[in-house]
């Protein structure tokens, strides 16, 4: 499997911090919420661990979530969505998991319905890139 089957990820030339506030504008924009935003490099510093910038920020669109949690309950296990701001190499990458992937582990909820809400993340980073 390659990261492309269940990623979606794009190198933006913005900053680390630049990508970061984009991404929240963008879900904002979309209409999904922001649940938390993770900064790794700073949880891993307060254990001593050195680490490249990393930001998990946890978006969620109630729409999408209500409809697969209709399916099945346990699609929560895929929740909420995840958008990471990354510095790889000098550069600044922005990864969504892709939701067509819950479709493969939930069979109730159709590979059209997933591809709906893969959609919005796709133009989630895309606006934020």
């Amino acid at each position: 499997m390659e990261i492309e089957d269940f990623a979606y990820v794009v190198e933006t030339k913005k900053g680390f911090d630049e990508a970061v506030i984009s991404v929240r504008k963008a879900v904002e924009n979309k209409g999904w919420a922001i649940f938390q935003v993770y900064d790794y490099k700073e949880i891993l510093a307060v254990k001593g661990f050195e680490q490249k910038s990393l930001k998990i920020i946890e978006i969620c669109s109630g729409k999408y979530a209500n409809q697969f949690l209709n399916k099945n309950r346990l699609t929560s296990l895929c929740m909420p969505c995840k958008i990471n701001v990354l510095e790889d190499n000098g550069k600044v990458k922005i990864i969504g998991m892709k939701p067509t992937m819950i479709s493969q582990f939930f069979p109730e909820v159709s590979q059209n319905e997933a591809a709906e809400a893969e959609k919005d993340i796709i133009d989630i980073i895309k606006n934020a890139e």
